[in-house]
């Protein structure tokens, strides 16, 4: 993918890390298989993107570049829904790599910035399979647009500004 967009558009000045994935495996009886699968794609996934986008801006002096994690809200807080406690894990994992990815590109004395956006459910796919027992789930579900809106937003800020992270809510959601 990387080697494409370097042929196709000299390389990466923005990074969006939005893949994401669940499985209904809760802790005491999930299927390892499904908790490795989540790890691959919202952990190893991620900072596999990552690196190579860092690395791209880094072979073209990209020093104004951002990096942008999709996170969820899952990753600032444990919901009591067991089929989701292994997710939150990794979104808190990302939570952490965000973080840690901010450290470490100051420690380079890098102006490429690193941004979490962490919403709550939105109305996609994955909330309408994750949660197909519960149909009323979708009244308080964002949209798209509600994320793509925040990805405007950060990266509208001004050159000396760092936004770590920006948890989105519905207004009539209760927690």
């Amino acid at each position: 993918m990387f080697a494409a967009i370097k042929e196709q558009h000299k390389g990466v000045d923005v990074c969006i890390n939005n893949a994401g994935l669940a499985h209904p495996e809760p802790l005491i009886n999930g299927k390892t298989s499904g908790w490795r699968n989540m790890m691959d794609v919202n952990i190893l996934g991620l900072c596999i993107c990552t690196r190579e986008a860092y690395q791209s801006m880094k072979e073209r002096n990209v020093d104004d570049g951002h990096i942008i994690n999709i996170n969820s809200i899952c990753g600032h807080c444990v919901i009591p829904h067991a089929d989701t406690h292994f997710y939150s894990a990794t979104k808190y994992a990302v939570t952490a790599l965000t973080e840690g990815l901010r450290q470490e590109l100051r420690a380079e004395n890098k102006h490429i910035r690193a941004t979490s956006i962490s919403p709550t459910l939105v109305e996609t796919e994955f909330t309408l399979r994750l949660y197909s027992n519960n149909p009323d789930i979708a009244a308080y579900a964002l949209e798209a647009i509600d994320i793509s809106s925040a990805v405007t937003y950060v990266l509208s800020a001004p050159p000396h500004v760092q936004i770590g992270d920006i948890q989105l809510r519905g207004t009539e959601e209760v927690s």
